[in-house]
């Protein structure tokens, strides 16, 4: 299925009220991934040994999740443009790779989405609509079609 003019409209709309704030709704993105699946913060090599600091002030999980968050959001906003997602070459085969690696099976991208639809959720609640899930859920689905993609291109090479 396509993304529509109007998902593509609705996603914009809700990432520009969002850009604002992208520190704070990123680092929300994370703890609810966290939240939903405590043992995910083991696949990060830089929280293995956080120790018992708090997780907000560690400079590295900020830095990551804003890069994770800005990408999905970027791609879901050029979705219909480009008819697909749009991430660079480069950037995917990282994903890929260090997905991979990181042992990332599908249901982790389930637990990923379930905690960006929450997070868009909770950032604007008033532009909220059962249509607006609808479109970022087709956008997060195609990204994470893409790096599932080179995933399996990845454990292969």
């Amino acid at each position: 299925m396509g993304f529509s003019e109007t998902q593509e409209e609705l996603v914009l709309r809700s990432w520009k009220t969002m850009k604002k704030d992208t520190e704070s709704i990123a680092l929300k993105f994370f703890f609810r991934i966290f939240e939903i699946a405590p043992g995910a913060k083991q696949m990060f090599s830089f929280l293995r040994d956080a120790g018992d600091a708090p997780l907000e002030n560690h400079p590295k999980l900020k830095a990551h999740a804003v890069t994770v968050f800005v990408m999905v959001c970027e791609s879901a906003t050029q979705l219909r443009n480009t008819g697909d997602v749009k991430v660079r070459e480069a950037t995917l085969k990282r994903l890929g790779a260090t997905h991979a690696k990181a042992g990332v099976a599908d249901a982790h991208f389930e637990v990923v989405k379930t905690a960006l639809l929450d997070t868009i959720k909770d950032a604007v609640p008033d532009m909220w609509t059962p249509e607006m899930k609808a479109a970022w859920e087709e956008a997060y689905d195609q990204l994470a079609a893409a790096v599932k993609e080179e995933m399996k291109t990845a454990a292969t090479a």
